[in-house]
């Protein structure tokens, strides 16, 4: 039975990385990886979508161009072939780059197959050796994947996920997307600009929940303004299959009345949400304890309740983004190599909605800043008196900043508009540092930038009311 320092199973975002910093500090590493090098973000999340917003920003612009007094010869076609062709390219070599890495890392010896526990030391790797491994510590990094809900009628279509999205290389005549939040708000204006009558199905009352309502609004706005169809307070989802319309034989009912029209489309996209890779790690074998939706239980340092046996990245329920789990590895490295005690509870809440103009999140959002009940301070300021947004011709949007009134930290922000993912970083960075908001207020910022504008927001600041 080979043996090893550390077993890593999962080369995602945080396997690698802790890979690479272990066998630095002369340990003998075993990584496990199942299918495809690079986890998520690499394979089927940000950079395959992001380079697809990318090639559908470009065919917006294309025709908004008169606009901008330029003059195109026909209209705007977009060929699907070679927007796949692109993604393709882009996500491959990253994903290439992620397998030659590990396989040619000194103390570095890689398993293709799928990983299950034996023992709380062991792991039998399905592969045609039928490998079994030993390890004094095993590292979990296997992610998450689409949840497909258990709707009336799911079994009777052919459903996509955004998964299956990305092996797209036609351009969809209909497509109906169920579930109006992160995913399904960026695979919805991105098709739609592609060329694709698109309907986002929502069973609440309003777009990404997670948000305050006033971004909720500026979303549904800014999607509606490109012609995207929008049923909220979905509250009986239900789809069939008619072969009527062979063109778009998928039917998707919204309520529970035989009355209301159902929506036909081409397509259909399941973006309900994600659930952890852990039900197929013979988990009980380990006595690895996970909480009732499958994410595994750990502690402020990434322990699970097994000695020795950690977990990373989304199936610990801690993040779900790549620079969670990047960070992940962070923490797991400082206190394993530097004895460096860094926690998970250090992270700030950050993340960004790649809509066009995007969303960049920091912090807490207003409705839980009043749900404290403690004095804050908040300033606004709408996109359209942002010269740089007005002279790039995309001015949609706002930025808002809510600061502690006593401490003057900067409790959160939810800056919606062009750059505004870059220009949240402002922000948290001053967050990080612990300093108050006066700190940025008084920085003198470069001009023309999305960013200079930040120091007037909180230059501007009024009670909460």
């Amino acid at each position: 039975m080979p043996k090893f320092d550390a077993i890593i199973i999962g080369a995602g975002q945080a396997g690698p990385p802790l890979a690479a910093s272990l066998t630095k500090a002369g340990m003998k590493v075993a990584m496990v990886e199942r299918h495809l090098f690079g986890g998520t973000c690499v394979n089927t999340g940000c950079i395959p979508t992001k380079t697809l917003i990318a090639s559908a920003y470009a065919a917006q612009m294309a025709r908004r161009a008169a606009f901008y007094g330029v003059t195109l010869q026909g209209e705007v076609a977009v060929d699907m072939k070679a927007v796949k062709a692109r993604k393709d390219t882009v996500s491959g070599a990253s994903r290439t780059g992620v397998e030659k890495m590990l396989r040619t890392m000194e103390n570095c010896t890689v398993y293709t197959g799928h990983a299950r526990f034996e023992s709380p030391t062991t792991i039998r790797v399905s592969n045609e050796a039928n490998d079994l491994l030993e390890a004094p510590k095993i590292f979990l990094n296997v992610g998450a994947r689409a949840v497909i809900p258990q709707l009336p009628g799911i079994d009777q279509i052919d459903y996509l996920t955004n998964t299956s999205m990305l092996a797209l290389d036609t351009l969809p005549r209909h497509l109906v997307i169920v579930g109006g939040s992160y995913i399904g708000i960026e695979f919805g204006q991105m098709y739609r600009r592609f060329g694709s009558e698109v309907t986002i199905v929502e069973k609440g009352p309003r777009l990404v929940a997670h948000e305050d309502e006033d971004i909720s609004a500026a979303i549904k706005e800014i999607l509606e303004k490109e012609g995207i169809h929008i049923q909220l307070n979905a509250e009986c989802i239900h789809f069939r299959k008619d072969a009527s319309d062979p063109e778009q034989p998928n039917v998707v009912g919204t309520t529970c009345s035989e009355a209301d029209p159902d929506i036909r489309g081409s397509h259909v996209l399941l973006a309900i949400g994600r659930k952890p890779n852990t039900d197929d790690l013979a988990l009980d074998k380990a006595g690895v304890a996970f909480d009732e939706h499958g994410y595994i239980t750990i502690d402020d340092h990434l322990r699970t309740n097994v000695p020795g046996i950690f977990a990373l990245g989304d199936c610990n329920g801690k993040g779900g983004f790549t620079h969670t789990s990047y960070n992940d590895f962070e923490i797991a490295a400082a206190n394993l190599i530097d004895n460096d005690p860094r926690k998970v509870s250090d992270r700030i809440p950050c993340y960004a909605l790649y809509c066009d103009p995007p969303l960049g999140r920091v912090g807490m959002t207003e409705a839980q800043v009043r749900k404290t009940g403690k004095p804050a301070l908040m300033g606004t300021r709408p996109m359209t008196r942002v010269g740089r947004a007005v002279e790039k011709g995309e001015s949609q949007g706002f930025m808002k900043i809510l600061v502690d009134a006593e401490s003057k930290k900067i409790l959160g922000a939810s800056l919606l508009g062009i750059g505004c993912d870059e220009a949240v970083h402002c922000l948290l960075d001053v967050m990080y540092a612990d300093a108050p908001y006066t700190t940025i207020q008084r920085a003198v910022h470069i001009h023309p930038t999305v960013s200079e504008l930040i120091p007037t927001v909180l230059g501007d600041l009024k009670p909460l009311a």
